[in-house]
């Protein structure tokens, strides 16, 4: 029999949030996920509603397992997700790109996939997905991943920034925005207080945003993603650029041990940070690709910088200039850290030609603020203060230019 263990804990609740993006049209729903020690390995059990086809791989640095799935509907039961059973630390799922879900699999070890099967429905049961792993060495791990029966990639080959900065497009009549709503897809990037996702919740500010700044008739706004999917940080600028975006604004919310601590933040790309704090954030967000299970191990330090040497001086001065308008405008209507605009390397910063700032939404680990970005009213008073730190940004490029 399988011995289940259920570890009830904050960060990994499987909650039914008004934010969270509906299941969607997919055919086939998971309706529930299961792990436990079953004949001296470690499986892992989803329920489906129909049957799939899948694909089972590993990965390295740091160690994971990767199920590919078509893409499917998740409608799991509001209980916590299993985890810290066996070789499995935790899991994460969602729709890693249109027509494909995954699920990825932290481990602790290096493990090799010693059965990966489908089982018909039995009695009451639906489909069941079930992946048994077992421990092995490190270099029985690094031989296995050469081996195509276990490590089948369906990855779409990265998407590169051009290795000089492209002519700017004409300039339409508005001005062209990009908005970027953090994380997505199988990267649900920070859990909050209550369990909400940062995911979830970029998401639904971005929209907001771009509704509130699109209704004023001076801006065209390109969400980076609009959907619960995940993106590669290089596919959102170079979708920003792609769109001849004249600003770039990503969207995040962090969560920090001390739960005491509120208050909203801008950061601008600098390759020294401003403090630790700055420099620890950075470094978190831009393993997000990491987290969502893709293999840079073939990838140069070059591409993997996002081609930072490109990053030109007047750009990261327009940068900060933004940041000192949208600082101003956001302490207006909401609490904002005492050194509120901070300096990090984030790759999701790195466009040479596109002024580009992130801005933290504040803490979900504090109580009364990540209860405040789920009230749309209050994410609308932060919209506001967008509306006119962008306001002012272009008014002052517009004087400079008739000069």
């Amino acid at each position: 029999m399988l011995g289940f263990v259920r570890i009830l804990r904050l960060s990994s609740l499987a909650l039914a949030v008004a934010l969270a993006a509906p299941a969607g049209a997919a055919d086939t729903i998971v309706t529930d996920v299961r792990v436990g020690l079953h004949d001296k390995t470690t499986r892992f059990v989803l329920d489906l509603s129909k049957r799939v086809e899948f694909k089972v791989f590993t990965l390295d640095d740091p160690y994971r397992v990767v199920i590919d799935l078509p893409e499917v509907g998740w409608r799991l039961p509001a209980k916590p997700l299993p985890g810290r059973t066996g070789l499995l630390e935790r899991f994460r799922y969602g729709l890693f790109k249109p027509g494909q879900s995954r699920v990825v699999l932290d481990i602790r070890g290096p493990a090799a996939i010693d059965k990966a099967f489908l089982l018909e429905p039995a009695g009451a049961q639906a489909f069941r997905l079930i992946v048994d792993l077992k421990g092995i060495g490190r270099e029985a791990f690094l031989e296995g991943l050469g081996k195509p029966a276990l490590a089948v990639s369906s990855a779409a080959p990265p998407l590169a920034l051009p290795s000089k900065p492209v002519a700017a497009p004409a300039r339409p009549r508005k001005r062209v925005l990009a908005i970027d709503p953090g994380h997505g897809g199988v990267d649900p990037g920070a859990t909050g207080f209550s369990g909400v996702y940062e995911k979830h919740l970029t998401l639904s500010a971005g929209r907001e945003f771009k509704k509130m700044l699109e209704k004023t008739g001076r801006y065209r706004v390109v969400l980076t993603r609009d959907r619960d999917i995940f993106l590669r940080l290089r596919d959102r600028v170079a979708k920003s650029r792609a769109a001849g975006a004249e600003l770039f604004i990503s969207l995040h919310a962090d969560v920090i041990k001390n739960r005491n601590i509120r208050g909203l933040s801008v950061y601008t790309l600098s390759e020294k940070a401003s403090d630790k704090e700055a420099a620890a954030l950075a470094e978190k967000e831009n393993k997000a690709d990491l987290i969502a299970g893709l293999d840079l191990s073939n990838e140069s330090p070059i591409v993997t910088n996002i081609l930072i040497d490109l990053a030109q001086r007047e750009t990261m001065n327009d940068s900060s200039r933004f940041a000192t308008m949208l600082v101003k405008e956001l302490g207006r209507e909401a609490k904002i850290l005492r050194n509120t605009h901070r300096f990090a390397g984030f790759a999701v910063l790195k466009a040479p030609d596109v002024p580009s700032v992130l801005l933290e939404l504040g803490f979900l680990s504090n109580r009364h603020e990540e209860k405040a970005l789920r009230n749309k009213a209050y994410r609308a008073r932060l919209g506001a203060a967008l509306v006119r730190a962008v306001d002012k940004f272009f008014a002052r490029i517009e004087e400079a230019s008739s000069n």
